[in-house]
């Protein structure tokens, strides 16, 4: 089995496939003999020829930093000897690529693929038939618990699920803060996969049921229930009541097959290793490339994990005005920072450390990898939903929870979550938890829907791509449920930056 990969031909690291020790000798691919000088763990990086001090050091073709210093062939390269080449806000100029295609068709092969899915009047289609109870404040979060819960014992195998998203805001918000609260709940409101929703108020918060039907818009009162809890004598009762006129509006649906184009879905990694950009981060970007290619649309986002990777997006903007947004996507998310006095370029967490990520700009080039090869079409701010097909790039941080609550309320039906450490979250929508490694994938298959780690193990990309998009379309038809589906995690985070009274 061989011990180590290169990524790209100019890099001055390879990785370790596996834990290596201190004196063991590798043959490289011009058959020289590379003599480790210390312990290298599985993932992490070693050098192949020296680099000077304050160079750069080279992987997936790029820099991912400066040397502290000098670096020996052989030696582990990692934070003690390796430091983030970023510093301070960046120009960028528009250099699109030569040979971008901004008006590809849908591709011959999966233009006529179809999933089962739900077709609503205003022409989206669900992939889900589920009744949604959204709070417009925390203050009732155990109230909505409760009616889900027993809207589910009532009207068991009538719907998909009856589901609840607790939260903790709503109530004594100011400015922005109570603007990112209503936007990402109308958006959810709004999702598809939500039959009927039953917006539930308290009565005195600042997120008042009749500013936030504002926010929501334009609404369908068949599919769309409205109770504030201070004006009804027994708010279960009155819920269950309007949860009822709801499921039967949800049964009048029926799964029919629907164009693969109609499909969204949410890109997202979270704790990282060091082969999230070798195998499931590349994989996903297999599957966004396929999915556009035929029509349908992904959602990329996470602007903080862009850093160090940006200009790569930028030179693939659909135009200088797509170009523009993406400039002030990144530099606004950066003055983010600044506002709060926080380091730009802060290194990754301690989980991807210790999996072998050491610099900012090294999880940027692997979290991108997500977002494949195509041209981005459109830019969107926290909150907003989907309008254009193609690769989105959608403001909003890191934070797994955070980012795939803004994902679901842009309207992906799916979101793929890659992972080298693992977690049970999902959101209101399928996550589909796609391991880096198949260590990862044996030890929490109660956590992990697919494994990429096969990648490392003979597999080809050509055949595992393959692989997840039959998995993404029995997902998307109801064939397949993922982990976060069966074991009822369904959770939601909102974004905050502001004053609470």
């Amino acid at each position: 089995m061989k011990q180590w990969v290169r990524l790209a031909p100019n890099d001055q690291v390879i990785i370790a496939l596996d834990s290596l020790s201190r004196g063991q000798e590798l043959q490289l691919e011009n058959g020289e003999l590379l003599t480790l000088t210390e312990d290298v763990a599985r993932g992490h990086k070693i050098a192949t020829s020296k680099v000077s001090a304050g160079s750069d050091v080279l992987k997936f073709g790029y820099s991912i930093g400066k040397a502290r210093e000098e670096i020996t062939a052989g030696s582990w390269v990692h934070t003690h000897n390796l430091r983030t080449g970023l510093d301070g806000i960046v120009e960028y100029q528009y250099e699109p690529l030569e040979d971008l295609n901004t008006s590809t068709p849908p591709s011959s092969v999966d233009a006529g693929r179809t999933f089962m899915g739900y077709e609503r009047p205003n022409g989206e289609v669900g992939i889900r038939n589920e009744i949604w109870i959204i709070n417009t404040v925390g203050c009732i979060n155990k109230s909505c618990e409760l009616l889900a819960r027993e809207g589910n014992r009532q009207y068991a195998g009538q719907v998909d699920g009856i589901y609840h998203f607790a939260h903790p805001f709503g109530c004594s918000q100011l400015g922005d803060d109570l603007v990112y609260t209503q936007k990402l709940l109308a958006s959810l409101v709004h999702h598809p996969n939500a039959a009927g929703v039953l917006v539930v108020g308290l009565g005195c918060e600042n997120n008042q049921i009749e500013s936030f039907k504002s926010v929501i818009g334009d609404y369908d009162p068949q599919r769309i229930k409205f109770m504030k809890s201070q004006e009804t004598e027994d708010e279960q009762e009155e819920g269950l009541a309007l949860i009822g006129e709801l499921v039967a509006y949800a049964q009048t649906f029926t799964a029919k097959p629907i164009p693969v184009s109609k499909l969204k879905i949410g890109l997202k990694c979270g704790g990282s290793d060091g082969f999230s950009g070798i195998t499931a981060n590349p994989l996903v970007g297999r599957l966004s490339d396929r999915l556009i290619a035929a029509g349908g649309t992904s959602i990329l986002t996470e602007v903080p994990e862009m850093f160090g990777a940006e200009t790569i997006l930028m030179n693939r903007a659909s135009d200088e005005e797509v170009y523009g947004q993406i400039v002030s996507l990144i530099n606004d998310f950066k003055q983010y920072y600044v506002r709060h006095n926080q380091v730009i370029y802060e290194n990754p967490s301690p989980g991807n450390k210790s999996g072998g990520i050491s610099t900012l700009e090294e999880k940027s080039l692997g979290c991108t990898q997500k977002g494949g090869h195509a041209v981005v079409t459109d830019v969107l701010p926290y909150g907003a939903r989907a309008k254009k097909h193609g690769l989105n790039l959608l403001e909003a941080p890191g934070n797994d929870l955070v980012s795939v609550t803004a994902l679901t309320a842009a309207g992906a039906h799916i979101v793929f979550f890659t992972t080298g450490r693992g977690t049970p979250f999902g959101g209101p929508v399928p996550t589909v938890k796609i391991a880096t490694n198949s260590e990862l994938a044996q030890r929490k298959r109660n956590w992990i829907d697919f494994n990429a780690g096969k990648l490392l193990e003979g597999t080809s990309m050509d055949e595992l791509a393959d692989e997840l998009w039959e998995h993404t379309i029995a997902i998307a038809s109801g064939e397949k449920v993922t982990h976060n589906e069966k074991n009822g995690y369904k959770e939601i985070a909102i974004f905050k930056d502001g004053v609470i009274l």
